[in-house]
């Protein structure tokens, strides 16, 4: 048998997937272990809410700038050389993050770590997409894939909170190095090289412009309630932000080979599992900054305990991912979607309108509630997104996917860090955190509504016929060319 991804016998497929999901792992418990240190991480550096908020979103905004680029370099250079170096870097920088003497290098140091991670999570995932070949043994695997976001979630606020209360918040980065050097040699020895058929040409114009879009847009957020929100310097970015997707728009339909294909979008599956997952990860984001700061600064709970509360979530999206992966692979994406949604909602709306975080039962309950829901939301929102591509194109799908995610995730830190702020400026933080963590919970609400509603309308008939119609238009000439020979046609 070849030694090509379609061609590994089921063992060797097992081990890429699993060390995929090492490259996974990493990745997702880097950020569920920094929430939890962060409140202690601020008192050591002495920094604002914003602060806290760019330890985030510093990492998170460089990796969905740069996830689409790496995704075509991947298909276009070599997928495990392209894996292999981000593993490298992402390494490395994450010892420099245990090193950092003040929050700004800190952030820069995370900015690092982006730049390695950018290289990990869309190009493991086009290497499972082209391993995996058969639909329902590819979503399997990508609940397998799901399931181990539940196993960060469950193990980062554990192993985070019992990290800085034992050996300091500079502990949290050393867990990357033993994953991380694992994963780099077993990728030497197990995973096959692979490329798409035809190189994607670079496309460094349409890569500046999606580097302003989200810089400028994050930034505005988050410093616009310490700046003011009609100031020079807001108004300022959020000009750069529309005038950078005016010229996306644009620019990236005239060029023969665009950075992202904008015709993706012309299937609505598609379209609806980019902004499913802009949604969902932005509820995500919110959720996990907002009970952090809730339970650490108002409840007064320690990192371990804090992370003990965040449990149940955790273990919902854990055991829900899998089961998500296997019902999309029986009966489609719609079922997860509407679970999804429907719990995500419910849990926002708990807390928003009747302050579950004041009880301990009604606080477990939401926690439950909207772990189920971010269980059930991945597998389909990764399946739609590239199972309806070109595999010669599978690399840039699986990176507008998680873009989309990562995008997500960044407004959501910006949107209810800045809320937050709003809301508690020149009042006593303790006091005023629940009255304005309110608005903050129904715009995670928000999220879940849209999770619900953009997976009822783009999951039916109609929308499976404009994914067919779509992949028809984005075949490559050759492909639909050996698509009519073995067919007879």
């Amino acid at each position: 048998m070849p030694d090509t991804p379609s061609g590994l016998n089921h063992r060797r497929r097992m081990l890429v997937l699993a060390i995929c999901c090492m490259s996974l792992l990493i990745v997702s418990l880097d950020n569920t272990v920094l929430n939890v240190a962060l409140p202690v991480m601020a008192k050591d550096f002495d920094a604002t809410l914003s602060g806290m908020q760019w330890t985030i979103d510093a990492y998170t905004l460089v990796l969905a700038a740069l996830l689409m680029l790496a995704g075509s370099t991947a298909d276009r250079i070599g997928r495990r050389k392209v894996f292999m170096t981000g593993l490298i870097v992402f390494t490395a920088a994450s010892v420099a993050c245990s090193l950092a003497p003040n929050l700004e290098s800190l952030v820069a140091f995370r900015m690092v770590q982006a730049v390695g991670g950018s290289m990990l999570n869309p190009v493991a995932m086009s290497i499972i997409t082209n391993t995996f070949t058969d639909p329902r043994e590819r979503a399997r695997a990508i609940g397998v894939w799901g399931a181990v976001v539940g196993i960060s979630m469950a193990a980062g606020p554990l192993v985070g909170g019992l990290l800085v209360d034992s050996v300091g918040w500079r502990s949290i980065f050393w867990v990357n190095l033993p994953v991380g050097l694992a994963a780099l040699l077993l990728t030497l020895r197990y995973v096959p090289e692979s490329r798409a058929p035809k190189a994607r040409r670079p496309d460094p114009v349409g890569q500046v412009l999606i580097i302003a879009l989200l810089g400028s847009l994050t930034y505005a957020i988050i410093e616009a309630p310490s700046a003011g929100w009609t100031s020079a310097r807001t108004l300022a970015c959020t000009a750069v932000a529309v005038a950078a997707l005016i010229g996306i728009l644009r620019y990236e339909p005239r060029r023969a080979e665009p950075l992202i294909d904008l015709r993706f979008f012309h299937s609505a599956p598609f379209s609806g599992a980019t902004a499913i997952a802009v949604s969902a990860f932005a509820a995500l984001g919110g959720f996990l900054f907002l009970s952090t700061l809730y339970l650490q600064d108002v409840r007064g709970l320690d990192a371990l305990h804090a992370g003990l509360w965040m449990l149940p979530m955790a273990a919902m999206t854990f055991l829900c991912a899998p089961l998500s992966g296997r019902l999309v692979g029986s009966r489609g994406p719609r079922l997860p979607l509407l679970i999804a949604g429907v719990s995500m909602t419910v849990s926002g709306v708990l807390f928003a309108a009747f302050d579950a975080e004041t009880s301990n039962v009604t606080l477990f309950i939401g926690y439950v509630l909207f772990g189920l829901g971010f269980g059930f939301v991945n597998a389909p929102i990764t399946n739609t997104a590239v199972s309806g591509m070109p595999r010669a194109q599978a690399g840039v799908a699986a990176a507008v996917a998680s873009t989309s995610r990562q995008i997500g995730q960044t407004l959501g830190v910006a949107v209810i860090g800045a809320v937050l702020a709003s809301g508690v400026a020149g009042s006593s933080y303790a006091r005023s955190f629940v009255s304005a963590g309110r608005a903050c919970w129904w715009i995670i609400a928000g999220c879940g509504l849209a999770v619900l509603l953009l997976g009822a309308l783009t999951s039916g008939r109609w929308a499976r016929e404009t994914a067919r119609r779509t992949a028809e238009r984005l075949e490559e000439p050759e492909d639909a060319e050996a698509a009519r020979a073995a067919t007879g046609s």
